[in-house]
């Protein structure tokens, strides 16, 4: 079922809202964190690995169903995590996830992203595999240049796009230090909301090692 076209300017004016509340939700989330900031220091230590992964040319709902194709483009990034939160009773915690990453292939590229970042780690099977599943809707993306992937009909693009992360890490329950994870980084512009210039921004799925320290 198809719903009817927007007008062209009332989708000007809902990307313009959409873009002050992304970034007033970023403010409001900086501020909020702020007091925590002593609390960090009695937590689990910092977290650093690095992940490597491979440009896939759908949204991450598509390549879940296994329609997506791989091309000629990588991503090699530095991770830096650390908890700011967490729950007394529940297994949940927030974090704040960090990358540092060189692109290469049909577009030679730096990216720095940071986003704040959910954390289950409780599953049945933990005494056997140590489990955790991260999540981050919202982060910041920003790219050196604007790569020939993300540029939109007219040839455009934004080199600071929302930063969305989805993580599936593993560890041994005698070594829960030596983390493995499965992750889907994914840049975007929010449904227009961030920039109008059409382009879906850049997927990668990625695979990668971290530790505590």
């Amino acid at each position: 079922m198809h719903n009817t076209p927007i007008p062209y300017r009332r989708i000007c004016h809902i990307c313009r809202v959409c873009r002050f509340l992304w970034q007033l939700a970023v403010v409001a989330l900086v501020v909020a964190l702020l007091p925590l900031r002593d609390a960090c220091a009695e937590m689990s230590p910092w977290r650093m690995g690095v992940y490597a992964g491979q440009y896939y040319d759908s949204d991450p709902g598509e390549l879940v169903q296994g329609n997506a194709r791989f091309v000629n483009q990588y991503l090699l990034a530095l991770n830096v995590n650390r908890p700011v939160w967490e729950s007394p009773s529940w297994p949940f915690a927030l974090e704040l996830d960090g990358m540092l990453g060189q692109q290469f292939g049909q577009a030679t590229l730096q990216e720095i992203g940071l986003a704040p970042m959910l954390r289950w780690n409780r599953f049945p099977w933990d005494k056997t595999l140590g489990t955790a599943l991260r999540l981050a809707p919202f982060g910041i993306s920003y790219t050196t240049t604007v790569g020939p992937m993300e540029r939109g009909p007219g040839g455009q693009g934004s080199p600071f796009l929302n930063l969305m992360l989805l993580e599936l890490a593993f560890s041994a329950p005698r070594q829960p230090s030596d983390v493995y994870f499965i992750r889907l980084h994914h840049r975007c512009n929010i449904y227009d909301a961030l920039n109008d210039y059409g382009a879906n921004g850049e997927d990668f799925l990625a695979f990668g090692y971290r530790r505590a320290f």
